[in-house]
């Protein structure tokens, strides 16, 4: 029978209170005091991030984080799965999981990477930024020589977008095609079948491709 704990005597209080301390510093980093709002760009930070290191970055970025906060960067990753490295594809997931205009992005992504900096050892964001491309670079740093002119990003970034749309909905077809392929002679068996469409349904709904890039960032 479970009983009410005090908070010294709650095992995951510290753990919670040291995610509180990470999302405080970020929505105070971005100039809100919404903390959903907060958990938002940050999480949308992590996963433009996570899905573009690989796992070595991942495991090097990840040792830095509070647990809560580490769970948060590994919802719903897919290793094997590597982002386009492109600008215009990194705002696109960015303004898409943060539910912010492109325009917003540039601004929030430094605004974190300002606050994780302070909160993560000196120089660690260095070693994981270190595999990423210049251009990524100076995003997350708040230099934008290398983003796309203003008349230019829209059309760049919404390219970008339904590229990334593309290759997701290319991942979901591969692993039904995969399962059919390595059904037994006499057909394929329910479990699997359902195993295949539960992957494919995961894949296509972690990036809400049920809906059009336009509406997404409606």
């Amino acid at each position: 029978m479970l009983t009410d704990m005090s908070h010294s005597n709650d095992p995951f209080a510290p753990t919670v209170h040291t995610a509180h301390h990470w999302l405080n510093a970020v929505a105070q980093a971005i100039g809100t005091e919404d903390h959903h709002f907060a958990y938002r760009v940050l999480r949308a930070w992590l996963h433009a991030i996570r899905d573009r290191i690989g796992v070595p970055g991942s495991a090097h970025l990840t040792a830095q984080l509070p647990e809560l906060i580490r769970g948060l960067y590994y919802e719903s990753w897919i290793p094997a799965r590597t982002a386009d490295h492109s600008t215009g594809a990194f705002v696109h997931q960015f303004a898409h999981e943060a539910n912010v205009s492109t325009r917003e992005v540039p601004g929030l992504a430094s605004a974190v990477t300002d606050a994780l900096t302070d909160l993560c050892s000196p120089g660690q964001l260095d070693h994981v930024f270190a595999v990423l491309p210049i251009h990524l670079c100076d995003l997350l740093r708040g230099t934008t020589a290398h983003l796309p002119a203003p008349e230019m990003a829209d059309e760049t970034i919404e390219h970008s977008g339904l590229e990334h749309r593309l290759r997701l909905l290319g991942d979901a077809v591969a692993v039904l095609s995969r399962a059919l392929m390595e059904s037994p002679p006499d057909g394929l068996d329910t479990r699997q079948r359902s195993r295949a469409a539960q992957q494919a349904h995961n894949l296509i709904m972690a990036e809400d491709l049920t809906t059009t890039p336009s509406s997404a960032n409606a």
